[in-house]
């Protein structure tokens, strides 16, 4: 039986710990080592820190957070956030990260995922993809039918791609997992976006992790069952105290999922 992950989702600007709606509105949530500790503390399964400013201002990867995070954290976790080249992966994993997320580098030249695939395993390489619906497609876009549109450079700037057909081509070129977030539910506590979910769940034979929602106990087991995720990915209700991640995966048991307690 496949065990479901629970992941908290740590967005990181100027070393700390950030959280907003939308991709916008910003506020702090705390030092990131620390949150990571509780986390892991709770029964987390992994971790996944995102630098979100890092694509957009060009900035270098992480790595000190990555050798913070690996002397006191004992669960797996992912880097995203400026990650170009093997070479800037190669610094991320020899800071201690288990996995690295690629996004924006990988829109702009998908033979990275291939290159990182091929360098390290499919099993350290999570493709990230910001998806946002649109009611119209614009003429000689790429978009299928789905209409769920890719958005690169923290969810500023749209690329014509159609989310579904992306994330197929990514793993086709050796992600080993999709970590799939809604821009429309991002920060809103609506739940998760269960069709875009399942859409990309069904295209795909490797993990896909929600992302972006999550404001109950239900939004969690609703993404597994009804979007057929194999991990949910959440921020706002473990940063701020609503409910911690062993409530999580007491609520997803009682529905029948199994987690790790």
């Amino acid at each position: 039986m496949v065990l479901r992950r629970v992941i908290p989702c740590l967005d990181v600007d100027k070393g700390r710990v950030v959280k907003g709606t939308n991709f916008v509105g910003l506020r702090d949530a705390g030092d990131p080592v620390e949150l990571a500790q509780r986390y892991d503390a709770e029964g987390a399964d992994e971790l996944v820190f995102l630098d979100i400013t890092a694509s957009h201002e060009a900035r270098d990867t992480i790595v000190e957070l990555a050798r913070r995070t690996a002397d006191n954290v004992f669960i797996p976790f992912t880097i995203g956030g400026g990650i170009r080249s093997a070479e800037d992966a190669q610094a991320v994993l020899d800071a201690g990260a288990d996995k690295v997320s690629v996004n924006s580098a990988a829109v702009a030249w998908p033979g990275l995922i291939e290159e990182l695939a091929g360098t390290f395993g499919s099993q350290c390489v999570v493709l990230a993809i910001d998806a946002k619906w649109q009611e119209r497609v614009a003429a000689g876009a790429d978009i299928g039918q789905s209409h769920y549109e890719v958005y690169v450079n923290g969810g500023r700037v749209p690329t014509g791609r159609d989310a579904v057909a992306w994330a197929r081509e990514g793993t086709e070129r050796g992600a080993g997992e999709i970590l799939l977030t809604s821009m429309d539910r991002d920060g809103t506590q609506d739940g998760y976006e269960l069709e875009l979910t399942r859409a990309v769940a069904d295209a795909v034979d490797v993990p896909v992790i929600a992302s972006g929602g999550a404001g109950s106990l239900q939004h969690l087991s609703d993404a597994i069952t009804a979007g057929g995720a194999d991990a949910v990915l959440c921020a706002s209700i473990f940063h701020y105290g609503r409910y911690s991640v062993r409530e999580a995966k007491e609520q997803m048991r009682t529905r029948g999922i199994p987690v790790r307690l």
